[in-house]
């Protein structure tokens, strides 16, 4: 793996220097897209706007429009602006992990010490593993402060970059109906959600789409036919919540048997 960031944990007075790599891969096919007409590959360009013309890389710079007049920004200045946010993660707080709601996850990393950072990585590992913590900090990366979570997995430690509140949006748009619930509706979903409760665990689940998929684009490929599995719908003639509630709890009492 390549990292990705280079710096270091800031933990009180200790410093810990680490490298990071993204902990999570795409497990979707990379489709290409294609002109309908010939089958060619589509490109996209950088076009310059006032002269249709293409611009390289090496020729696009960053800029900030103030007063009408753009202000350019090197990566030079990025790191100028702030030198010790764009190298650290300084840990402010330390918090239990359920405490943050889901929503605030973003991407995920692992971290690795570099060689003279072992012992003060280890010591943070297993101090947070015995306090059942997370860290609470913040770091640049990409030119954009962000919020994150350290926290241990397994035998490393793992970095969770999470959202800031103000880019969760608000609810107060999504309409939900008011309903009235009877208690024995609530017992029948709640013993609906006991039968279904087991330990969490990952790998039961796969990417069985992507693999579908995959298997009709092999035999498209060898000019087969594919015969597309069939879809199940669970058609309720009645609605009647109570008799949906009871019909499921059947359903996984047949499949338990």
């Amino acid at each position: 793996m390549r990292s990705l960031w280079t710096g270091s944990i800031s933990f009180g007075l200790v410093n810990i220097p680490i490298k990071l790599y993204s902990a999570t891969e795409s497990s979707s096919l990379g489709l290409d897209m294609l002109d309908k007409k010939d089958l060619s590959n589509i490109h996209f360009k950088r076009v310059n706007e006032k002269t249709g013309k293409e611009v390289a890389w090496e020729n696009i710079v960053k800029g900030y429009k103030v007063g009408g007049e753009y202000v350019i920004l090197t990566d030079e200045d990025f790191k100028k602006a702030s030198p010790e946010q764009t190298k650290t993660i300084d840990i402010a707080e330390f918090v239990e992990t359920e405490d943050v709601p889901p929503i605030h996850f973003e991407n995920s990393y692992y971290i690795e010490p570099e060689k003279n950072g072992g012992k003060a990585y280890v010591l943070l590992r297993d101090s947070l593993a015995k306090a059942k913590k997370a860290a609470l900090g913040t770091f640049v990366l990409r030119n954009k402060e962000s919020l994150c979570l350290i926290a241990p997995s397994d035998k490393i430690l793992t970095l969770h970059k999470i959202r800031y509140a103000q880019e969760i949006r608000s609810t107060e748009d999504i309409k939900v109906p008011s309903a009235k619930i009877s208690s024995a509706e609530m017992q029948m979903a709640t013993k609906l959600i006991e039968q279904l409760t087991g330990e969490f665990d990952i790998s039961k689940y796969k990417d069985t789409y992507s693999e579908t998929l995959m298997k009709f684009i092999n035999a498209k490929a060898k000019g087969k036919k594919y015969t597309a599995p069939k879809l199940h719908i669970a058609h309720s003639r009645s609605k009647d919540l109570m008799e949906e509630l009871k019909a499921s709890l059947s359903q996984v009492k047949r499949k338990a048997s």
